[in-house]
C-alpha cells in the first residue's frame, strides 16, 4: 500500500461549532492542522485587530496545531463579474495578509467556472486572477483554486496564462468525481506544478449535472455552500464518508506521492448528521496509509 507522510488537516467549520471549540475538537480527533473560513464573522480580517491575531495564533500554537490554509471563498459568482471584482480582489488580499500572520501561505477559493471560450467572463476572471497572482507571488504565497467546476486540463490551461504560481490549486478529488466526472488521479499529474493544498473527501455521481447548476455562473443562481451541501445530500451527486465513494484513494495518494506533494491532506465534510464521528473516521482512514 502507498505510504504517505503528509500532515492531516480538518476544516474547523465541518464541526459546525464556534472557532475555538472546533479547534479543540480538531486536536481531539487527531489532526495536525486546521483550515479556517476567514470570510465573515469573527474571522473576517476586518474584525480582527493585530492583538486578536497574535492571540489567536498563540492559542492555535498552544494546542499543537498549525493552520494548513484559510478559506477565502467569497461565494457568489467568484471573479466572473468585472464590476464586483475590485472589491473582491481587495478583500482576498486582506485574507492572504491574515493567513501569513497566522502562519500559513495558502488561501483557498473558488473563482467561478472558467469558460471554455475566451469571452468577457474569461477575461474578467483572468484579470482578477492575474492581480491576485502577482500579489501572492510578491509574498511567496498562493491563492489556491478548488478543483471541480471544470476539467483539470482546462483549469491548467487557464493557470498557464497567469504569472507564476501565486494562483495555484487546492485539489479536491471528490468534486471532480461528483460534478465533472473527471479522473482525479490523472488530474493530480495534470496539475502537479500548481497543487499547494488538498481536500480529502469522497463522493459518487448519480447522474450527469451541468456544473453551472452547482457552482453558478453569471446569469445563473450564484454559488453557495448551503446549496452545494443540499445537492450533495439529495441531488445529482452524493458526498459520502471516505472509502465509500468513487475516489480511488490508493491511486490518488500514490499520485500525490509521485508528484512529490508534501502538503496537507485536509478533511472536508459538508453533509451528514454526525460530523465529528465522520471526521474521526476520516482521520483514521488516512492514518492507515501512514
Amino acid at each position: 500500500m502507498t505510504k504517505i507522510t503528509n500532515p492531516i488537516g480538518v476544516i474547523t467549520d465541518s464541526f459546525r461549532l464556534p472557532v475555538r471549540e472546533a479547534l479543540v475538537k480538531a486536536k481531539e480527533v487527531g489532526a495536525d492542522g486546521v483550515q479556517i473560513y476567514a470570510v465573515s464573522g469573527e474571522m473576517d480580517p476586518a474584525n480582527l485587530s493585530q492583538e486578536a491575531r497574535k492571540e489567536l495564533r498563540s492559542y492555535i500554537d498552544s494546542l499543537g496545531l498549525q493552520i494548513s490554509a484559510l478559506v477565502g471563498d467569497l461565494g457568489g459568482h467568484g471573479f466572473q463579474d468585472k464590476h464586483a471584482n475590485p472589491e473582491k480582489v481587495e478583500k482576498s488580499k486582506r485574507i492572504l495578509d491574515l493567513a501569513l500572520e497566522l502562519g500559513t501561505n495558502v488561501v483557498t477559493t473558488h473563482i467561478g467556472i472558467v469558460p471554455h471560450e475566451e469571452n468577457e467572463i474569461y477575461y474578467a476572471m483572468q484579470q482578477a486572477s492575474e492581480e491576485l497572482s502577482q500579489y501572492a507571488n510578491s509574498l511567496g504565497a498562493h491563492f489556491a483554486i478548488e478543483t471541480g467546476p471544470e476539467p483539470s486540463v482546462h483549469l491548467k490551461s487557464f493557470l498557464d496564462t497567469l504569472t507564476g504560481t501565486g494562483v495555484a490549486v487546492n485539489f479536491d478529488p471528490a468534486n471532480m468525481v461528483m460534478v465533472t466526472g473527471d479522473d482525479p488521479v490523472q488530474g493530480v499529474y495534470t496539475l502537479k506544478d500548481y497543487i499547494v493544498h488538498t481536500h480529502v473527501k469522497d463522493g459518487v455521481r448519480l447522474r450527469e449535472v451541468d456544473p453551472r447548476d452547482v457552482y453558478g455562473m453569471l446569469g445563473y443562481e450564484p454559488m453557495s455552500h448551503e446549496k452545494i451541501a443540499e445537492m450533495a445530500t439529495s441531488g445529482p451527486f452524493k458526498e459520502v464518508p471516505l472509502g465509500e465513494g468513487k475516489v480511488d484513494f490508493d491511486a490518488y495518494f500514490q499520485a500525490l506521492v509521485d508528484i512529490g506533494y508534501q502538503g496537507y491532506l485536509t478533511i472536508e465534510r459538508e453533509v451528514g448528521d454526525t460530523p465529528e464521528a465522520d471526521i474521526r473516521k476520516a482521520v483514521e482512514f488516512i492514518k492507515r496509509y501512514k
